[in-house]
């Protein structure tokens, strides 16, 4: 696969890429039972579909806010109504799971000098707990939360929010990394040069914008830059 030039700097979304977002409810699976799966899924259906909707209406609240709102949903949706559960899963969220995958793609644009950064809809602090729970922080240049701009992705303020960080005014100088492929495709659009993990087997989404490079793990990622 031939490598992307001219990258300056490596951006990677969190959620979904760096981080598993199913891991809080995989870790109580046994208590919550066979609604384990569909919980978690709408969890995230909903937690991605607040942030775009609270864009659209001009109405920002943090992604912590988010991220609760949408469990409410999910699980009041499921009719699960255990005491103590919400706050259980929360504090999960806080200490997500990194992809195996995650730390050693990271160590190894380290270890050539690559500058390396998070651009993600998390909060600052939520971002802070997570990196440091994954024990990635040293290997990241930059965390950078969508609360700068006060919009969620995919608007172009988020894209942009990395190239002033970096101090880079060619869009292509940035590599941007997703497994969503609508955080993808929109990046392509706004003028990195993206590659997409595909994670989970997803046809792309149909929306403008064409990621560059389409792999199937972070390990793939080094030997293209």
């Amino acid at each position: 696969m031939a490598k992307l030039e001219g990258i300056r700097a490596c951006v990677f979304d969190a959620y979904g890429t760096l981080f598993d977002v199913h891991s809080p409810v995989q870790k109580l699976a046994a208590e919550i039972g066979a609604k384990a799966d569909a919980l978690s899924q709408l969890w995230r259906q909903k937690q991605l579909e607040y942030s775009w909707l609270r864009s659209l209406m001009g109405v920002h609240a943090d992604f912590w806010h988010v991220t609760g709102d949408a469990l409410d949903y999910a699980l009041a949706f499921h009719g699960i109504d255990e005491p103590g559960l919400k706050d259980e899963l929360l504090a999960l969220y806080l200490k997500l799971d990194a992809y195996p995958d995650a730390r050693e793609a990271l160590g190894a644009l380290k270890s050539r000098n690559m500058r390396t950064a998070i651009l993600s809809n998390g909060s600052p602090s939520m971002l802070d707990a997570a990196v440091r729970s994954a024990g990635i922080d040293k290997l990241l240049d930059e965390v950078l939360s969508v609360e700068d701009v006060g919009i969620y992705k995919p608007s172009r303020r988020v894209y942009r929010l990395a190239m002033q960080k970096f101090v880079i005014h060619d869009a292509p100088a940035i590599c941007f990394v997703s497994a969503n492929s609508w955080d993808a495709q929109a990046a392509a659009q706004f003028g990195f040069q993206v590659v997409r993990i595909d994670r989970f087997g997803l046809p792309p989404d149909k929306i403008p914008g064409k990621p560059a490079r389409l792999v199937k793990s972070l390990t793939e990622l080094p030997a293209l830059l």
